[in-house]
């Protein structure tokens, strides 16, 4: 088992629990011991980055140091916004003593250990798409998708920017239809898979973000996908959520199921209703389940 602190970010405490109970039921069968970070905060997502870039890496080191607490080399993450501001600032922090040392010492007065840049940053998408975690991905998924027809929604802040990211071409991403394989379903291909959700703007300029929103759905649907997988919670959120801001928009009912990463691999691995809580959900999983014999 590869001992990892997990940190599960806030929409994984909230309202996409479905993501946090699924990640803790199927990591041990992927040779993950988490060990869940208690006193942490949001990562700030890229609002905090923007407004108040010194507070923000204040914010993602103190998450860096109680990680490195834990006395694990990695920091688990179930979210793409998560994952890309945690590696941004550890980067800043490890490439930059002296920045490092403030950052440090400031923290320490208000009790938090200090951080010397010795915890790397990972997805779960990551550490299951490759390695020790594939290899156990495919026992584990025993029960299999059954041909399944899934189509992969990366998003974009765990592809791009690629210097801080890393782990794949971002034009030519790879790793969820491998992982859709090794479960037994056919991954889905079309253009939009790595396009942004429209999540970040979806206050702002509605109309521009469920004009983002329907493009990967769209194509999926058109491709003949049974159901969408995306390793982000807020890419998740707007996927399931919003199609029916969709509906109410353009008079289409995609009707299509919105499955996180955990989830997808956790019903070929046989994970309880309990533990993947589909109920949570605002499109109906129930097409999936019938064509799996769930």
């Amino acid at each position: 088992m590869k001992k990892v602190a997990y940190y599960k970010g806030c929409l994984a405490s909230l309202s996409a629990k479905e993501l946090d109970t699924s990640t803790q039921a199927l990591a041990p069968k992927v040779g993950l011991e988490l060990v869940e970070l208690e006193a942490v905060t949001c990562c700030g997502a890229g609002d905090i980055h923007e407004a108040e870039p010194d507070y923000y890496l204040h914010l993602n080191a103190r998450i860096l140091a109680y990680a490195e607490a834990t006395g694990a080399d990695t920091l688990l993450t179930i979210c793409n916004v998560c994952t890309l501001n945690l590696r941004q600032a550890n980067w800043q922090l490890k490439n930059d003593d002296a920045l490092r040392e403030r950052i440090s010492t400031n923290l320490q007065r208000v009790g938090v250990p200090p951080y010397s840049g010795g915890v790397e940053v990972r997805h779960l998408l990551w550490e299951i798409a490759e390695g020790d975690g594939y290899e156990l991905l495919k026992a584990a998924a025993h029960k299999g998708l059954k041909g399944l027809k899934v189509a992969p929604f990366y998003g974009c802040q765990i592809l791009r920017p690629s210097k801080i990211l890393g782990f794949e071409d971002p034009d030519r991403p790879w790793s969820l239809e491998r992982i859709i394989e090794a479960c037994g379903g056919e991954p889905i291909d079309y253009p939009a898979k790595i396009k942004c959700c429209g999540f970040p703007i979806i206050q702002a300029r509605e109309e521009t973000a469920l004009g983002e929103l329907i493009q990967p759905i769209e194509q999926a649907t058109e491709a003949g996908a049974d159901a969408m997988v995306t390793p982000c919670p807020l890419c998740h959120l707007s996927l399931d959520a919003w199609q029916s801001k969709l509906r109410a928009a353009t008079g289409k009912d995609f009707r299509m199921p919105i499955l996180h990463l955990s989830q997808l691999v956790g019903v070929a691995a046989g994970l309880e209703e309990s533990e993947l809580k589909f109920k949570r959900h605002v499109v109906s999983v129930k097409p999936v389940l019938e064509k799996l014999e769930v």
